[in-house]
């Protein structure tokens, strides 16, 4: 019995050594996907002549989608004039709002009233999904203060409200901010309806690794505990009863 013992918490302790680096590694993959810094105006790096449509830090686009909605953004420039760029970050400075930080960026880019006359700009913190938009003085006879405001409260921010449709949210901004510069009439906030997740916004790989090797340990610590228990049981039912004395 006391050999049975010794080999049942020696299994135990053996599958808990084996266990430890695995949480470890899960621990600290856990931190390194946190982002630790906050991101400041200073930190976005300045625009790429004709280009960098989307900037994409919070990392809640495909790649798919980002390409779609930078050949959007692209045509209604080359058409038009206008111009428009999507940035989403992780978190923002300490006493930054969506707002400073959309302002401080629009004036990095286009530092003089000329420059910033046919730009809009539109930025998401993914932390607390706030939004801001800032335009350019050309452009509000198109996209008045109201359309625009409207469609980073409404357009871009109704998919958010109903599970983090981030793909869903910039595709329906996008589509409304092109017809509108485009001199269309606007169509609107989105319906609040029921409909298929845009391709993109189902769960992240990462996320789902991470899901996975949780699962994986769980299920371990639970063997480590009911092995032992289940081979004690099956030993004391296999041992030779005593014989009666009747």
């Amino acid at each position: 019995m006391k050999q049975l013992l010794r080999t049942v918490f020696g299994i135990k302790k053996y599958i808990i050594w084996l266990l430890t680096p695995i949480l470890a590694i899960i621990l600290g993959a856990s931190l390194l996907a946190t982002p630790a810094l906050a991101t400041g105006v200073y930190q976005i790096p300045n625009l790429t002549p004709g280009g960098d449509w989307v900037v994409d830090q919070g990392e809640v686009l495909s790649r798919i989608n980002e390409g779609k909605i930078s050949g959007a953004f692209e045509d209604l420039a080359k058409k038009t004039g206008n111009e428009v760029r999507f940035v989403t970050i992780r978190r923002l400075d300490y006493g930054e709002t969506s707002d400073s930080f959309a302002k401080g960026l629009f004036e990095k880019w286009f530092p003089t009233k000329e420059a910033q006359a046919n730009q809009t700009l539109l930025v998401l913190d993914t932390v607390t999904n706030n939004t801001a938009i800032i335009t350019g003085d050309q452009v509000k006879s198109l996209l008045t203060d109201a359309i625009a405001e409207s469609v980073a409260t409404e357009t871009l921010a109704a998919p958010l409200r109903d599970g983090d449709k981030y793909n869903q949210a910039f595709l329906d901004a996008s589509d409304r901010l092109v017809k509108v510069l485009s001199g269309e009439p606007d169509p609107g906030p989105p319906q609040i309806v029921d409909r298929e997740t845009v391709e993109g916004t189902f769960t992240k790989a990462e996320d789902t690794d991470q899901g996975s090797a949780t699962a994986w340990v769980i299920g371990l610590l639970i063997a480590a505990t009911v092995i032992p228990m289940a081979t004690y049981y099956i030993y004391q039912v296999n041992q030779p009863q005593p014989p009666s004395n009747g």
